[in-house]
């Protein structure tokens, strides 16, 4: 279920980095949704981790 949580986080923040990037350029979306895929990972870490 680890696995789980933490691939669907990186997708989804991921995705959305992209989204949020791509208005500025391909670099920029490119940074921001690594930033975002990081965070997802974290946040699908801890709702394993806390409520599963």
């Amino acid at each position: 279920m680890n696995k789980i949580c933490i691939f669907i986080g990186m997708t989804v923040f991921g995705w959305v980095g992209w989204w949020i990037g791509a208005k500025m350029g391909f670099l920029t979306a490119f940074i921001i949704s690594g930033i975002g895929s990081v965070v997802g990972v974290y946040l699908g870490w801890r709702i394993n981790r806390d409520y599963l």
